[in-house]
Order: structure tokens, then C-alpha cells, then sequence
């Protein structure tokens, strides 16, 4: 395997947001705290304030999580230490892993936190994987892409995801699908529903290698989240600042990524996941009969927090209140909404994290590297527009010159010299002379664009190639990391997690692209 970096502009998947923020450009600097960098890690270390009572509720919580679901992991333990920090990621529960990149986000979480292990001995860093198992919209997660097919489950349950019981038809699709690994048909044959499922699959793919799975739908978890809880829903201080810092932002030209609401909060119960709002001196949870008084709402909140649910504005803040985490690694989408909170998590005292950028990849099998082996291109003309590059192509090898630009020059040149002779005989024969000129070049144009179609069909063998490999890599027209499924390389390859691993550094923001060759790793430099 060969591996090559590109600088993330040179892919054009990212915003002008995110680039900016992966420059520290000083306009937005305000919107974050410290900029993620080891040595910056220290003085979030310091500045972390996270009690005994928290951790002690904290590890009891997950010990739970993990016994309810028949397992173990001994990295728990150690949150009650003092001096034990984590590096978090958040995902969806996608069917079968779904897309690469929710498996790029744990490697990059792991790695940044053995990295810090090692430059921080005196401390302990724990990777951890937050599942959003409180999210609704099932139809985002319940397909995957493989091969090219779609496998998808479908099913009528509601509600949050992570509740969906694994019924008939997940079973008998379970039988269908024979090219599934053992560990994920056991996963969720053994499981009761969605959420455990998931535990058990990231466990298996990730707990030797210290990762803690985190799941918010708990009582004791939501306990510790009850003051803001009522704080938000009573007071929609929250909405406030978020719609302030997306002003500001917006005013800076950036485009923002989330939208707070007077209340950020949904009703969480069986089969239910509703906006609240308020409606006069009453709360209301849409689309049911289900209403509250203020008196009886803080009542609620205090005697069962497991039944508000934060939505995308407030669940971050959750997850910092509950752990004592110094970074969040996401998308580009994630960091851009991440800097939009900043100052609801100051208004709540609540610290916000290092916002970082999961590992960006593009896997290159062997059959797509022999192809661009032949073509003889450079790797970052994978990331161009096919037209273009097609174009771009064709014109850099032809021994023709297809632009016909010294026949244009010769035709103005001769047409000029016609106009001036003409123009002593009329007036009107001058005008007439450069509109001549015109339609000539214009006819000209067409010809060249003929021209241009022949010799393309001269060079059909490679742009036949290019194409192949431009729908391989992309997939619908979308970087493959947010299409394919692990299955793509893992049943190829069972190192290729590791292989990941060995690859991916979370503090180099550059685009990695590791291309299949021989099976050994040489690093190139940056393209």
C-alpha cells in the first residue's frame, strides 16, 4: 500500500469555513477556545474542571451500559481517576458500520489518543465513541452501500433509533446477506435492539484498543444534565447566543451549518421523539395531546431527565457535562456547527473542547491503481471535475493543436487588413467586415469542438479508464469515504483497520490517499 497527502484544498471537498479554521485565520478565533495542537492539550489538561462526583456517576453509568449488553471493558474504570481525560467522537448507528468515514472518525479518535498518551505519561487519555442513539430519522441509517448495491433494512418502527427492536425482517435479510462478517451477523442476532447492536459490533472492531462507547439515552447520565435541561426549555437562553454567534459568522461570509430554536430540546419516549414548544403558559409536545404546565414540567425534568433529548444545538453541551473530555473529532460540518455553540457553553459554564477534523481518506484498489498506473496522471487530478480533467487530458497529449489558435489569429489578421481596404469605399463595409469576422470565428469554434470530439475518440481506451476510475472513487458523484462500506476493503483485507492505524496521524489535516499496490507501505511526499 502506498500512501500520498494532499493539502485539503486541493480535493475541493471542503468549505471555505473549514479551511479557514484549519488555518486559524483570526476572524475566527473568537469562536473557539484553544486550537487543537499537542501543546495545546496541555493547557486544556489544566484547565479541564471535571469532579470526582461526575466520574464516580459517570463509569458507574457505563459499566451498566456494557453488562446489559454482555460485555466488558476495563478502560471504564480508569474515568474515576482524576487525571483521566478523553478525546470523543459522535455517530449515527448505521446499518453494517455504514459509510468509511464513521469508521475514520475511531481511528482518528484512537490514534489521538495514544498519541497523547505518549506525550502526557502523567496522564490518561481514553478514546471514546458517542452513539447518537437518541436520533430519529431512521431512513439516514437504516441502508449501506456495497459493491454497488444498496442494502437497505426497512421497518415501521418509531422513535429513537437506538430502541428499534431487531425484528423479522432485520433476520431474515441477516440470512440474505452471506457475504456479512461473523462478528456483525452475531452482533445483531444476539441483540435485543439497535443500540446494543451497534455496542457490539465497535466493540469488537475497537475495545482492545481501549474505546469506551458512550450511549446518552441514560437516567443517571441525563441526571447530571437536569439543570440545564430545565434552564434551556424555561429560559431559550441558548437559541439566543447561537443565533447571535451565526450572525456574526454569516457577517464574515461564512455559511453556518445548524439553526437553535426557542426550545433544543425533544419528548423522549417508546416509539417517541418530539419537538417541545411553547404555547402560552403551557409546553406541548407536537404531534400528541401530551401537554405541561411550567410547575409540572420541572417536575418532569427533575423525577425523569431520560425523557428530554437534546437536539444538535444542546447535545454537544450534554456531552461535555458528562465527560471529561478535552476534544470532539468530526466532519467538516461538525467542526462548522461546533464553533457556532461557543457561547452557549460559556452562558452554562460548561468547557468546550478542542474542535478537530477526523482523518480525511481515499482508498485506491488495485485494480483503480492500475489503471491510474497506465494513465500516468498525477493522483490530486483524481479529485477534478471529469469534464476537465478529460479535457485537460487529451489536450496535454495530442500531437494537434486542437485549439486552432494560429488559424483564428491568421483569419483576424486577414480580416482586419480586408476591413481597412474596404473602408474607404463605404463606411458600412468596416462594420461589415467585423461581423464577418465574427461568425468566421465562431464557425471556427464549432469546428474546433469536432476537432476536439474526434481526437477524444482517439483517446477512448483512456478516458474509458478515467471514467471507471472516476465512478469507483466516487461513487454517485461523492467522495467514496461517504458511499462505500467497510466491507469494501475489509473482506479484500482483514488488516485493513489496522493498516488505517498505521496511516492515519490526527494532528496532520492534510487529505490522505492510500493506494493498493504490493501490500507494503512507502510514504511519498505531499502532493
Amino acid at each position: 500500500m502506498i500512501k500520498a497527502t494532499l493539502e485539503p484544498e486541493c480535493t475541493g471537498q471542503f468549505s471555505a469555513f473549514f479551511l479557514d479554521y484549519l488555518r486559524q485565520q483570526p476572524s475566527l478565533s473568537p469562536f473557539y477556545k484553544l486550537f487543537p495542537s499537542v501543546e495545546n492539550f496541555g493547557k486544556a489538561v489544566e484547565e479541564r474542571n471535571f469532579s470526582q462526583e461526575k466520574r464516580e456517576v459517570l463509569a458507574t453509568a457505563l459499566n451498566e451500559q456494557y453488562q446489559k449488553a454482555g460485555l466488558k471493558c476495563k478502560a471504564v474504570e480508569r474515568l474515576r481517576d482524576s487525571r483521566t481525560f478523553t478525546v470523543t467522537t459522535g455517530h449515527q448507528l448505521n446499518l453494517m458500520t455504514g459509510p468509511l468515514y464513521f469508521i475514520y472518525k475511531i481511528v482518528s479518535t484512537i490514534n489521538l489518543a495514544e498519541k497523547l498518551n505518549k506525550e502526557y505519561p502523567e496522564c490518561h487519555f481514553i478514546p471514546v465513541y458517542w452513539m447518537a442513539t437518541e436520533d430519529h430519522d431512521f431512513a439516514e441509517i437504516n441502508h449501506f452501500n456495497f459493491d454497488g448495491e444498496k442494502y437497505q433494512w426497512n421497518s415501521q418502527q418509531t422513535g429513537a433509533v437506538g430502541d428499534f427492536v431487531l425484528d423479522d425482517e432485520l433476520k431474515g435479510l441477516l440470512k440474505k446477506w452471506r457475504f456479512l462478517p461473523d462478528f456483525l451477523k452475531d452482533a445483531y442476532e444476539s441483540s435485543e435492539n439497535l443500540a446494543v447492536a451497534v455496542r457490539k459490533y465497535v466493540h469488537h472492531l475497537f475495545g482492545e484498543k481501549g474505546l469506551v462507547i458512550v450511549d446518552g439515552h441514560d437516567v443517571k447520565l441525563k441526571q447530571l444534565f437536569a439543570p440545564i435541561i430545565e434552564a434551556d426549555i424555561l429560559e431559550g437562553k441558548a437559541s439566543e447566543l447561537v443565533q447571535q454567534s451565526t450572525q456574526e459568522l454569516e457577517e464574515l461570509s461564512y455559511k453556518t451549518q445548524v439553526h437553535s430554536r426557542e426550545i433544543n430540546f425533544f419528548y423522549l419516549d417508546k416509539g417517541l421523539r418530539e419537538r417541545i414548544v411553547k404555547v402560552e403558559d403551557s409546553f406541548e409536545v407536537l404531534n400528541t395531546d401530551i401537554k405541561y404546565s411550567e410547575s409540572e414540567l420541572r417536575k418532569l425534568i427533575q423525577e425523569s431527565p431520560e425523557k428530554f433529548s437534546p437536539n444538535v444545538v444542546m447535545r454537544p453541551v450534554y456531552q461535555e457535562v458528562i465527560l471529561p473530555n478535552l476534544a470532539y473529532l468530526g466532519g467538516p460540518a461538525e467542526v462548522v456547527y461546533w464553533l457556532q455553540l461557543k457561547e452557549s457553553f460559556d452562558h452554562y459554564g460548561v468547557d468546550f473542547p478542542m474542535i478537530m477534523p477526523r482523518n480525511f481518506a481515499m482508498i485506491i484498489d488495485s485494480n483503480s491503481s492500475r489503471k491510474i498506473a497506465k494513465l500516468g496522471v498525477p493522483l490530486k487530478q483524481i479529485f477534478e471535475d471529469f469534464t476537465i480533467w478529460k479535457k485537460a487530458y487529451v489536450k496535454q497529449r495530442s500531437t494537434h493543436d486542437l485549439t486552432l489558435n494560429d488559424k483564428k489569429e491568421a483569419l483576424t489578421s486577414l480580416m482586419d487588413e480586408i476591413g481597412g481596404q474596404v473602408e474607404g469605399i463605404h463606411p458600412t463595409l468596416k462594420t461589415s467586415s467585423e461581423s464577418t469576422k465574427t461568425r468566421m470565428i465562431q464557425i471556427i469554434d464549432h469546428f474546433c469542438k469536432k476537432v476536439v470530439k474526434a481526437e477524444e475518440k482517439n483517446f477512448s481506451e483512456d478516458l474509458n479508464r478515467m471514467e471507471t476510475v472516476k465512478k469507483t472513487l466516487f461513487p454517485k458523484g461523492v467522495p467514496q469515504e461517504r458511499f462505500n462500506n467497510l466491507l469494501q476493503f475489509y473482506l479484500e483485507d482483514g488488516n485493513f483497520i489496522d493498516k488505517l492505524f498505521e496511516n492515519f496521524d490526527p494532528m496532520n489535516f492534510s487529505y490522505i490517499v492510500l493506494e493498493y499496490q504490493d501490500g507494503e507501505i512507502r510514504t511519498t511526499e505531499n502532493l
